[in-house]
């Protein structure tokens, strides 16, 4: 079973991005599970998505505390939030960032990767340049370093599940497939 948790703000679409990458994985033969957990619902608020999957039935009911992977919509909440607590060594952890960030010494024993979603996101017109909406950006970024799943898949998920500009969303979350970059390990210093 591979879990996976989003980590995000109010208005970012990160529950939506989960539902998305649930049926793109869905269509790709897996199992899936996608549930949010709100702290304070309101615009700007730290939200967390989860996704489970796995090629057999899912009987795991809980909330994901140990993911194997993490995706971060805001860098910001890096400064507030511990993106890997649980997270299993080894595991992915994509940032919404133009750069990695200044000292990745949290990071260390964890897979380190990084989009600019925000850009890709207003390049295709997606929210406004204070509020961009960057979930179908990072789902494509994810595909990409998870390789798996195929980038079609989330295409036909974004049809299926955004009716008004899901063109533009399909184009974001390509453009991100092809742009995001790979750190790799960070490791531990002695």
């Amino acid at each position: 079973m591979l879990e996976i948790r989003f980590h995000g703000r109010g208005g970012q679409g990160t529950v939506v991005a989960t539902i998305l990458l649930a049926k793109a994985f869905f269509r790709a033969g897996y199992q899936v599970q996608s549930f949010p957990v709100f702290g304070v619902e309101r615009r700007g608020a730290p939200v967390e998505a989860y996704i489970r999957l796995d090629r057999e039935k899912i009987l795991t009911r809980t909330n994901v505390y140990t993911p194997d992977h993490v995706a971060v919509q805001d860098r910001t909440l890096l400064q507030n939030v511990d993106v890997t607590k649980g997270l299993k060594p080894g595991g992915w952890i994509l940032i919404n960032s133009h750069a990695i960030p200044d000292d990745v010494s949290p990071f260390r024993n964890f897979r380190l990767a990084f989009v600019d979603a925000n850009s890709i996101a207003l390049d295709h017109r997606l929210g406004s340049r204070t509020q961009p909406i960057v979930n179908t950006s990072m789902i494509g970024a994810f595909a990409r370093i998870l390789e798996m799943p195929p980038i079609d898949s989330i295409a036909e998920a974004i049809t299926e599940e955004i009716v008004a500009g899901y063109e533009a969303n399909i184009e974001a979350a390509r453009d991100a497939y092809n742009k995001v970059q790979t750190v790799g390990m960070i490791p531990e210093t002695g």
